[in-house]
C-alpha cells in the first residue's frame, strides 16, 4: 500500500478545517455537530476521525491558524528598523481582523470561541495559551517601543501591552457585533486617545 505524503495529509486536514470555519460562522458553534462537519468536508467518518477527535480539537486548530496571522504581523513589525509607531502596528493587525471578516467569517469564530472558553476549562485554557501568545507580542511591541523613546521610561510595557491587545479585541467585537465600524475611524480615535 503506498504511503501518503506530508503534503497530502496537510491539505486533508485543511479541507477540514477550511470546512469547520464555514460551519461555524454559518451556524455557531453549538448548531454545528461533527456530522456537519464531515459532510460540508465531503469526506468519510474515519477520514476526517484521524485528524480531528472533537470540535474543541477543531476550534483550536481554527483559532491557532488564524491567530498565527496576527502574530506574523506583530512579529515583522517588532524586527523592523526602526520599529513603526505603536498606532501603525496596531492599524496593521486591524488590518488583519478585517481581512479575516471580510473573508467567510473566521473572526466570528473568535468571539464564538470567547464566548465557549467561559463555560469549558479545556477551552479556556487552550484560548489563554493562544490569546496570551498575541499579548505577549504586544508587551514586547511596549518594551521595544520603551526603548526606543516612543514611550515613557517609566511606563509599564505589560499594562500597555494588555490595553494594545484589548484595543484589538474590541475592534472585534465591535466589528462582529455591530458590523459597521471603519477601521480609520476607530484609528482616528485611538490616536486621539494617546495624544
Amino acid at each position: 500500500m503506498p504511503r501518503v505524503s506530508e503534503a497530502h495529509l496537510a491539505a486533508r486536514r485543511q479541507q477540514i478545517l477550511d470546512a469547520a470555519a464555514r460551519c461555524f460562522a454559518r451556524n455557531g458553534f453549538h448548531q454545528t455537530s461533527m456530522q456537519d462537519v464531515i459532510k460540508e468536508a465531503g469526506l468519510s467518518v474515519g477520514a476526517f476521525y484521524r485528524y480531528f477527535k472533537s470540535k474543541n480539537e477543531l476550534i483550536t486548530a481554527i483559532a491557532g491558524e488564524k491567530i498565527s496571522a496576527v502574530t506574523d504581523v506583530l512579529d515583522q513589525l517588532l524586527e523592523t528598523e526602526p520599529m513603526p509607531p505603536i498606532p501603525v502596528m496596531l492599524e496593521q493587525v486591524l488590518e488583519v481582523v478585517d481581512a479575516a471578516v471580510d473573508n467567510g467569517g473566521p473572526v466570528l469564530i473568535a468571539v464564538q470561541v470567547w464566548g465557549e472558553a467561559v463555560h469549558d476549562p479545556e477551552v479556556g485554557a487552550l484560548v489563554a495559551e493562544i490569546y496570551g501568545r498575541v499579548r505577549g507580542r504586544a508587551v514586547r511591541t511596549a518594551e521595544r517601543a520603551q526603548a526606543t523613546g516612543q514611550l515613557p521610561p517609566d511606563a509599564d510595557p505589560a499594562g500597555i501591552g494588555a490595553a494594545f491587545f484589548g484595543l484589538v479585541q474590541g475592534y472585534i467585537l465591535q466589528r462582529v457585533l455591530l458590523g459597521n465600524v471603519d477601521r480609520q475611524l476607530y484609528m482616528n480615535g485611538v490616536r486621539a486617545l494617546l495624544g
